[in-house]
């Protein structure tokens, strides 16, 4: 069997992948993944029991409940992110005012691992706009093409010559320049 004969895969991962990347495109992911992440060191200490050796550290605090509400709020707003952009301000301002709310409610916002993610979380979903989505037919610059962009096939033809039998330049030249508005690069 040679190497042109072999099936190709074109499976499902390929596929998967190019629609998640799709997906994560058109919503504040990474501020919705750091986000989500912040909630979990906020949730997580005041009720870790950490062994070191023999000794055994509990961090148990009035606050733990306040800890765990923080921690879980964070986690929703993250997951809003990712579902819901059109909210991602309000998500955003919320997030970065549990982080704050968290370092004096929940042992210094989980060590500061938290409250930094999640300032930092919110902070990017603030910041996130979404893309401006391409015209069809458009080149690469967001310009919607026209009729006379780009080089001419050719002389004109019959066909688009109108019904008077003149001919109509369609290269939307300049008669002082003798250019069709775009720069050039050399």
């Amino acid at each position: 069997m040679s190497a042109d004969t072999r099936p190709r895969l074109t499976g499902g991962f390929s596929r998967t992948r190019s629609s998640f990347r799709g997906w994560r495109g058109r919503r504040p992911f990474w501020a919705g993944l750091w986000t989500l992440l912040a909630g979990l060191p906020i949730m997580y200490f005041p009720y870790a029991n950490l062994q070191i050796g023999s000794l055994s550290l509990r961090l148990a605090t009035t606050a733990g409940a306040g800890s765990l509400i923080i921690g879980v709020l964070l986690i929703v707003l993250g997951l809003t992110m990712w579902f819901q952009p059109v909210s991602r301000v309000f998500a955003g301002v919320a997030a970065i005012l549990l982080a704050l709310v968290s370092l004096v409610v929940s042992n210094f916002g989980g060590f500061v691992m938290g409250f930094l993610l999640g300032l930092i979380g919110g902070a990017l979903a603030v910041a996130w706009a979404p893309g401006k989505p391409v015209p069809a037919g458009g080149d690469e610059s967001g310009d919607p093409a026209e009729p006379g962009d780009g080089p001419s096939p050719g002389p004109p033809s019959e066909a688009s010559a109108p019904a008077g039998g003149a001919v109509v330049d369609l290269t939307k030249k300049s008669p002082i320049h003798g250019t069709n508005g775009r720069h050039s690069a050399g």
